[in-house]
């Protein structure tokens, strides 16, 4: 695991978007694992200008989300496929043919997690994966006790998890319960992860994840065992790290 330290959001989006653009102009039908949430917020816009500016092309790029409520049309305002659209693709060239979220609306949930399981494998794997944190640790929606072996599955989510996503919504009641999440072990299957972390809300767990215990507790750290990992995170979201874990980690 690399830690590059970031001194705000600002920059952190920066360098994370860098590396994707690096990504898609050495390899220009990447697979890319994308996220969304807050934290991505500031990437895709990098990416966006990027793309409009240098003419970065996404052409012969596939994408594979993280996740997707159950329950939500792809059409919802709260729907990772709204985000998706509104955020990135609809700014650059990529077909959304190419781009792939699973079906939070699928008549059986449980064949649509065989069904993207097996799409991402159809497409090679992924080649690189954006990860937000959780305040909880959780990656995708793989909340702490998931086991590391299960691959795309419908999750419950956790009260937390929900408090923390209902900004989003009209009010809490509003926030799905389920969702269908890529599994630990799928996001593991990725050539190079890479994990976001920005603000003071996420220091006590990105501190948690440097004193490098793997546990299902904090789900993030199974991170520890992946060969090519690189974490970019700013200044509030290291707050809490020591010293010490930072050089131990440090690019």
């Amino acid at each position: 695991m690399k830690l590059i330290e970031a001194a705000n959001y600002e920059e952190m989006s920066e360098k994370a978007a860098d590396i994707i653009i690096s990504q898609v102009k050495e390899k220009p039908n990447s697979v890319l694992g994308l996220a969304t949430g807050s934290t991505m917020l500031g990437v895709y816009k990098q990416l966006v200008e990027d793309h409009r500016q240098n003419g970065t092309s996404y052409r012969n790029v596939r994408t594979v989300n993280l996740d997707e409520y159950i329950g939500l049309s792809p059409d919802h305002p709260n729907s990772y496929r709204y985000y998706m659209n509104q955020h990135l693709f609809a700014h650059i060239d990529i077909p959304l043919s190419q781009t792939y979220i699973p079906n939070g609306t699928s008549d059986d949930v449980e064949a649509e997690c065989q069904r993207y399981e097996r799409l991402i494998e159809s497409l090679g794997g992924i080649d690189l994966q954006i990860l937000g944190i959780g305040r909880n640790g959780h990656i995708g929606f793989n909340e702490p006790g998931t086991p590391f072996s299960v691959p795309t599955h419908v999750v419950e989510l956790t009260p937390s998890t929900r408090q923390a996503n209902a900004r989003f919504f009209p009010s809490f009641e509003d926030v799905p319960h389920q969702a269908i999440t890529m599994g630990i072990a799928t996001i593991m299957k990725s050539r190079h992860i890479l994990l976001l972390a920005s603000g003071t809300e996420k220091a006590a767990t990105m501190a948690k994840l440097f004193e490098g215990t793997v546990t299902t507790d904090v789900p993030a750290s199974v991170l520890h065992t992946h060969p090519n990992v690189t974490v970019i995170a700013d200044q509030e979201a290291l707050s809490l790290v020591p010293d010490e874990k930072r050089k131990v980690y440090g690019k």
